[in-house]
């Protein structure tokens, strides 16, 4: 009988450490340092991403950079996609575009150097997500 409470109580606890760590981490902020602010959030993504296409194939920190980029990008979206007030907004449709190409040639084409039309057509449709967020649309 005793045996049996003991593994009882012992459940019980494990339960409810699991539920306290899963409610402290879903309302943690997130790894990438999205705040939950689109305006700030679109801003910073945009510029970060700009930031990591400069960066030539042979940086040492290239590797480091592509990997927090997508992560950006993971987060982002996954934080952004499902609210339906946005997806009329200039800036989210541009935004997306721009995510889902460097996300495509992340995935498709792995330890490839961007190429210069996408690189360049990515670094206009940020500069455009970023002007178009500050200005509201």
């Amino acid at each position: 009988m005793v045996a049996f409470l003991r593994r009882a109580v012992f459940r019980t606890v494990v339960a409810l450490c699991l539920c306290l760590s899963l409610a402290l981490t879903a309302c943690s902020e997130s790894g990438t340092g999205l705040t939950g602010n689109y305006v700030d959030d679109t801003v910073r993504t945009a510029q970060s991403l700009l930031t990591t296409i400069a960066l030539p194939q042979d940086d040492p920190g290239h590797a480091a950079a592509e990997s927090e980029a997508r992560a950006l990008i993971n987060d982002w979206t996954s934080r952004y996609r499902p609210r339906g007030e946005l997806r009329t907004l200039t800036s989210f449709t541009t935004m997306q575009t721009a995510l889902n190409s460097l996300a495509g040639h992340y995935t498709n084409y792995a330890n490839r150097p961007l190429p210069e039309a996408l690189r360049n057509r990515l670094e206009k449709e940020l500069h455009k997500a970023e002007s178009s967020v500050t200005r509201g649309a």
